[in-house]
Formats: structure tokens, sequence, C-alpha cells
């Protein structure tokens, strides 16, 4: 992914809808969803939040998507991954594999991707709501890669736009506690952002 993996299209329809008071903020905790047959991705973060979070991958939606996801967790590349952008009331950003690790320069974080192809978009119509994981792209559907997003709230303006992959059916409550980013900078995180400790797939 060469630019921004929002910049083109969902932050500017986040932006828009953040701007005219459309803030799809769920006052309740709904129930996670229930855990599918997987894989599942075991994401542990340490931040603000501090635990387990688990994702049940869905192959049967978008199969190519999943297969990187796996592969990348597997060889470790999501380990000490930052979440860049976090917008309060939207989603969590997370995943730049090349610009996003703990310890480098995060200014280009949500710039990059992995040394694995982009992949097609695989859009299906399965609804965005709170729990859901869908991939970052560019302006390009056909550029996602390895960043992923994960959503506080339903975002139906996403539906059909792009490529969801699972949902989480553990942790949803660290998910509601990860570092909030600048709202007048599309969400980018300053300071010490959360971050995945440790990727694995069971």
């Amino acid at each position: 992914m060469s630019d921004n993996a929002f910049a083109g299209g969902l932050f500017a329809v986040g932006a828009a809808i953040l701007t005219a008071g459309f803030i799809y903020v769920q006052t309740g905790h709904s129930a996670q969803a229930e855990d599918g047959p997987g894989p599942n991705l075991v994401l542990e973060v340490d931040g603000e939040a501090k635990g387990r979070i688990v994702i049940d991958l869905r192959p049967d939606l978008a199969p190519k998507h999943v297969e990187q996801i796996t592969a990348l967790a597997r060889r470790g590349d999501y380990d000490n991954v930052v979440f860049h952008r976090v917008i309060e009331g939207f989603m969590a950003q997370t995943g730049d594999v090349q610009y996003g690790k703990v310890g480098g320069d995060l200014s280009s974080a949500g710039m990059g991707g992995s040394d694995l192809p982009d992949l097609p978009a695989e859009f299906s119509a399965e609804p965005f709501v709170r729990g859901t994981v869908g991939m970052a792209r560019s302006s390009d559907p056909d550029s996602a890669n390895s960043q992923f997003f994960i959503m506080f709230a339903p975002g139906d303006f996403l539906n059909g736009q792009y490529t969801v992959v699972g949902s989480v059916v553990g942790g949803m409550d660290l998910v509601d506690q990860i570092k909030k980013g600048d709202p007048a900078n599309n969400g980018a995180v300053t300071g010490d952002p959360d971050r995945i400790v440790k990727a694995t797939v069971e």
C-alpha cells in the first residue's frame, strides 16, 4: 500500500459523518459475536488496553485475506505493531507491519504493508457492526495488504466497500480501552500507542 490506508475513502466518509454529528456511538455494550469454526487470530495487546483480543476469522467471506493475515501472524510480522489510528466511536486500526513497529519511526505508520502482494477485494454482504474486523486499503479497492481495523460501533457506510475478515469474539472490552488518537488529525495516535505484543493463530 503506497498511501495511507484510509486517506482516500473511509476517512473522508468517516470525517463527514463525525462532522455532521452522526457518530455511531453505542451507549451499551452488546454481546460479542459467537465463535465460529475459525481460525482465530489472537492478539496479546499492551498499553492502555492490556490483555487478549480474540478474532474469529472468516475464510468463508474472504479466503485470500484470511490466508494472508494468518501467514503474517505465523511469521511474527504483527508482533510489536501499534494501533496507529484510533477514532472514538468509530474504529481502531493496526497492522502496518512495515512502518508501524514499536521502536521505529512511527511518523509513516499507516502508509505501509507487508512484503506479500496486495489483495483483490473480497467484498461481501456481511455488515460492519460493533466488533467487525475489516481490511484497510487505499482508494484502490484491490490494495488491502496487512492493515486491519476493529469497529467500536456500527458503520453502515462501509458495507460493501471494505472487506470483512472476521469479528471479535473475546476481549471487546479491551478493544474499547485502546488508546484513542487525535480527532483533529484523523485519529492519529501520538506518544506511545497501544500495541500488539504478540499475534498468534489458534
